[in-house]
């Protein structure tokens, strides 16, 4: 039943790529590589997971996408968060507190 390291909790994806987002425009690799060094490693997006939230997150309005040149100069898609995007990962965000404070109360109950 447990996780293994890097694996992520479900559903918190979406929050962690619209919080990388927040900062700035990124495109795909970057928005995995972010994530990756911020947790200090812990947290791996893989390809597989990414692309597809992207997509997701695109239909859903919660983000734009354009082609421009990445630092490397290859063509690649970068992602910005909108408004509906950004009112999206507040309510994520909330959500998530409460999650961890009622799995805490849970935790400490003993």
């Amino acid at each position: 039943m447990g996780t293994k390291r890097g694996e992520l909790v479900q559903g918190t994806l979406d929050m962690l790529i619209l919080r990388t987002l927040d900062r700035g425009p990124m495109h795909g690799w970057g928005i995995a590589q972010f994530i990756q060094q911020i947790s200090e490693d812990v947290l791996r997006v893989e390809e597989g997971s990414l692309y597809p939230a992207l997509h997701r997150m695109e239909v859903e309005g919660w983000i734009d996408a354009e082609w421009g040149q990445s630092d490397n100069n290859r063509r690649a898609k970068f992602y910005r968060l909108t408004a509906r995007g950004r009112k999206a990962l507040h309510q994520e965000a909330d959500h998530w507190r409460d999650l961890v404070q009622a799995i805490a109360r849970v935790m400490e109950a003993v």
